[in-house]
């Protein structure tokens, strides 16, 4: 299986760095993953609703360059749907099993994600009602597709 995370900036934290390179070794056995970063736009303070909506479109035009047709997309929206890793697992074996082969998991900027790229989406996919910083999302967002395998195949590492 090909797993793209589409993701807005680069991760600038060396422990962040760490975290997300010890999950893409341990996703090696089972997927082909590949992170593909699109520039992030500068905020400014006290943005109006006007310039918010402009950056989230300009970097949604970015993700969305990135998005191929034949991939099923997962988009990490505040109000997607919530799934335990348990349910996770099976909507991901589901997807396996009617054939699916690409998905791309995407991961907004700051500001979240443009409506364009919301309805370009297959899924939208909920870790929370909080609000978590899009480098540390990376990080959770491995970690619980690892887990997810892991839970697929039975093996040790869910409890």
């Amino acid at each position: 299986m090909q797993i793209d995370i589409v993701c807005v900036g680069k991760i600038k934290e060396a422990f962040f760095r760490s975290a997300l390179e010890e999950y893409k070794k341990r996703l090696g056995r089972y997927c082909r993953l590949n992170e593909l970063e699109v520039t992030d736009e500068k905020t400014p303070e006290n943005a109006s609703e006007d310039e918010t909506r402009q950056i989230k479109e300009k970097e949604g035009l970015r993700i969305l360059s990135k998005l191929k047709d034949d991939a099923y997309v997962i988009a990490l929206a505040i109000e997607g749907k919530g799934f335990s890793s348990e349910a996770l697992a099976e909507e991901l074996e589901k997807l396996s099993v009617r054939g699916v082969s690409h998905l791309q998991f995407v991961i907004g900027g700051s500001l979240g994600l443009s409506d364009t790229v919301l309805k370009r989406a297959d899924l939208l996919l909920s870790f929370s009602k909080m609000t978590f910083p899009h480098q540390l999302m990376r990080v959770i967002l491995l970690e619980q597709i690892y887990r997810t395998f892991r839970i697929r195949r039975n093996e040790p590492y869910h409890k």
